[in-house]
């Protein structure tokens, strides 16, 4: 639907999402449902390999939770649909890389939405906080996963006293992975999109599953389930036709090419 908030368009093998919510792409709860089911079909779609997600206006790339229809009537405790809050942080076996695209402010639950991806690039002009502590509530899942992605104790500085960071110091503490130019972060997504499309999407679906159930285990662990394939997706890696085409390609000295089965 054109009215939709959340616009979506396939480019290949590549699914572009942007939030267009105006007047700051806050997510209400009916938001949340909307890209819930965008992320489910991108996650089941097997002719769909990587997401980029932005959003609309420059200014605003998300502020999160939206306070006005939370005075409305939207319940912060109530149906965010699929994969929680923006669709994404708690969808399960999301085994597919999803890049975001931050093109203005991001802060609360749009930072936690980002937080979701794994490769965040970023405008020049992009800024960063969690103001939840402002208003006497909790980052909640940025409280999970910000301390293990940056610095412990820029993570707790940023969430006991909501200070604003600007792009270059995400950056400097690892919190994205680049800056890069308001006019050229598309067009440097698209083209990080493109690559990792390009990419053997099975041996994708495997590290994303390995990093993040290895995150609570030991390396033992963590390599025993490995080497036993016990692993959904890396079991299946092994009994693929694009494991013996990489093979094959790399004897034939030939570029590959994915299946993805």
């Amino acid at each position: 639907m054109t009215d939709s908030p959340i616009k979506t368009t396939r480019r290949g093998h590549i699914l572009e999402v942007t939030l267009d919510r105006p007047k700051a792409n806050a997510i209400d709860l009916a938001t949340s449902r909307i890209m819930g089911d965008v992320f489910t079909d991108f996650r089941d779609d097997p002719d769909l390999r990587v997401a980029l997600v932005t959003a609309a206006g420059g200014k605003f790339f998300c502020p999160g939770w939206d306070l006005k229809a939370a005075a409305e009537g939207d319940a912060v405790d109530g149906d965010y649909g699929k994969g929680g809050f923006g669709g994404l942080q708690e969808l399960r076996g999301l085994n597919k890389p999803v890049i975001m695209a931050i093109n203005g402010i991001c802060c609360g639950g749009g930072l936690e939405l980002a937080l979701s991806g794994d490769i965040l690039l970023a405008a020049d002009h992009a800024t960063f906080a969690l103001p939840e502590i402002r208003s006497g509530t909790v980052a909640d899942a940025a409280s999970v996963k910000l301390p293990k992605r940056i610095p412990y104790h820029i993570a707790m500085e940023m969430l006991l006293t909501g200070r604003w960071i600007d792009a270059d110091e995400a950056a400097r503490w690892g919190l994205i992975n680049r800056v890069v130019p308001a006019d050229h972060l598309m067009d440097e997504a698209r083209k990080m999109a493109a690559l990792i499309a390009s990419g053997p999407p099975l041996v994708y679906a495997a590290l994303k599953e390995i990093v993040r159930e290895a995150e609570d285990m030991n390396f033992q662990d963590a390599m025993n389930r490995i080497t036993k394939s016990q692993f959904e997706t890396v079991e299946r890696l092994y009994r693929s036709e694009d494991q013996k085409e990489g093979a094959r390609a790399f004897a034939e000295k030939r570029d590959p090419v994915w299946k993805g089965r």
